[in-house]
């Protein structure tokens, strides 16, 4: 997918899921440890800006990487692409840290079609898909910040979620 978008829209910012990203460092560490290296991922995410996301990130480098050198690892791989929702509005941050809400939406959908793989025709499948999927939208929460859309899309640079002001722009 990620070398797909690249060659036709190279300049997307890629984000990392941090559900997944989170489940995938606790699996390096023992149980006794993982409760206290949840929470300080939790901390990473959570900061209210970029700079105090850095701060706990290396804090939890600092804390793990003697004794845990894989979790670290595993963490440091994507720092970049984890910490890309602070470039976008803080309204979005909720929608755009985890992928987890797309993969609930097509839960239903894929739960569905291995039951069903081969009873029915293309056609049948693709009606069935799109019904499921009608279905399932009645519960999708709706983009919050949808006035900032148009920003996005323009490439307008948000800075820890915030839009600058004009006078910020003239200057940069």
């Amino acid at each position: 997918f990620w070398a797909a978008l690249e060659e036709t829209h190279p300049c997307t910012r890629q984000q990392r899921c941090w559900v997944h990203k989170t489940a995938n460092v606790l699996n390096y560490l023992p149980k006794r440890t993982q409760p206290k290296a949840r929470k300080m991922l939790h901390d990473i995410w959570q900061a209210e800006t970029r700079e105090d996301a850095h701060a706990s990130f290396d804090l939890f480098i600092e804390t793990f990487d003697a004794k845990y050198p894989k979790a670290t690892e595993c963490l440091m791989r994507d720092r970049d692409e984890l910490l890309s929702f602070y470039d976008f509005p803080a309204q979005h941050w909720q929608s755009i840290r985890t992928s987890n809400p797309i993969e609930s939406a097509f839960a239903t959908i894929r739960h569905r079609t291995k039951r069903t793989k081969g009873c029915l025709s293309r056609d049948g499948m693709l009606h069935m898909m799109f019904k499921l999927g009608q279905s399932a939208e009645k519960s999708w929460r709706k983009l919050r910040g949808f006035a900032y859309l148009a920003d996005v899309i323009q490439g307008v640079d948000f800075v820890n979620g915030i839009k600058p002001s004009n006078q910020d722009q003239a200057a940069a």
